[in-house]
């Protein structure tokens, strides 16, 4: 068997058709919204990645902290021989787990929507780590996901605290898939942000260089690219609020003055009253008992729970059952 292997269950024009339905669907409803999903083209992904080398944002480096402190003790937990990773992208914080399941570990079965991030990363992985076999998946998890044969128990991970980027509901059925995909012996290790104070949360979406500001601006550069329109970066203010009542940032997008937004390929003009807002995303932020609930309601049980020794973000370890 080839130690790469690349299976694409993603139309080729799935992301175009996607990206339609959810700006026809997200800027004719009030109030306008739009998924986080599309800040992630080329520059999008630049962009982040300088957000998480920020002084302000704390949840890369927190989780990096766990994984370099625990991954020998999630390997030792689950004796994983093959590990899942659900939207991989360049599979950097995952080498230290990948270490530490060598050399039981099998197989690494990256998932993403983006094919050269896949193919890049495998074969970065695969020059440091020969006699490792790398099955990536293109593939969006959050619409059903089957995954290839591959040796038991199976560790299926989902980092980087993007689960607080789904809304209860959708969090809901997210974990109830997961849970269909595991057999008993098989494990989930889940990346969560923990709610800790306002001025710290927000900061972390609104840095003072404006790099998060670039970042949330940069969907309307996707959307005047992929579908013709005619949206001004300069015409929008970043913003970013907590939401003390749902435990969540949303970051948003708030018209300077009125203006119209013209989508051709969608035949659609888009009116913005001055002041009015554009929801970009949604980042929830959890609590240990919570998170508890959100995993038993899956069917899942929480049975580790590691910090960073600031207590800012967490790694879960659920089973089944």
């Amino acid at each position: 068997m080839s130690p790469f292997q690349l299976t694409r269950t993603l139309p080729e024009d799935a992301t175009d058709a996607a990206l339609r339905a959810d700006v026809l669907h997200g800027l004719t409803r009030t109030p306008k919204e739009l998924p986080p999903k599309w800040f992630y083209d080329a520059r999008g992904s630049e962009l982040f990645e300088e957000i998480t080398r920020l002084p302000e944002y704390y949840p890369t480096r927190a989780e990096r902290e766990i994984l370099v402190a625990r991954s020998h003790d999630i390997a030792a937990a689950t004796g994983a021989r093959t590990l899942v990773e659900l939207g991989s992208g360049s599979s950097e914080k995952t080498r230290h787990l990948i270490d530490a399941l060598l050399p039981e570990l099998d197989s690494y079965v990256p998932v993403d929507v983006s094919e050269s991030a896949l193919k890049g990363a495998g074969e970065a992985l695969l020059a440091e780590r020969p006699g490792l076999h790398v099955h990536a998946l293109v593939a969006d998890f959050t619409h059903g996901l089957a995954l290839p044969a591959a040796p038991g128990p199976r560790l299926v991970a989902f980092l980087g605290g993007t689960i607080g980027n789904l809304l209860p509901a959708e969090r809901r059925d997210f974990l109830r898939a997961v849970r269909g995909m595991l057999t008993p012996g098989d494990a989930l290790l889940l990346g969560t942000d923990l709610v800790k104070d306002e001025a710290t949360l927000v900061a972390a979406y609104d840095d003072a260089a404006g790099v998060t500001a670039a970042f949330n601006k940069n969907v309307l550069a996707v959307i005047d690219r992929e579908l013709g329109a005619d949206a001004r970066a300069e015409d929008f203010e970043h913003v970013a609020v907590w939401d003390r009542e749902r435990e969540w940032i949303e970051m948003r997008l708030r018209a300077r003055h009125a203006l119209t937004v013209k989508i051709p390929e969608l035949d659609l003009v888009v009116p913005f009253e001055a002041g009015e807002e554009l929801r970009t995303e949604v980042s929830a932020k959890f609590r240990q008992e919570g998170v508890r609930e959100e995993l038993a309601e899956a069917g899942l049980t929480l049975a580790r729970w590691w910090t960073d020794e600031e207590e800012r973000f967490a790694l879960s370890l659920a089973t089944v059952g």
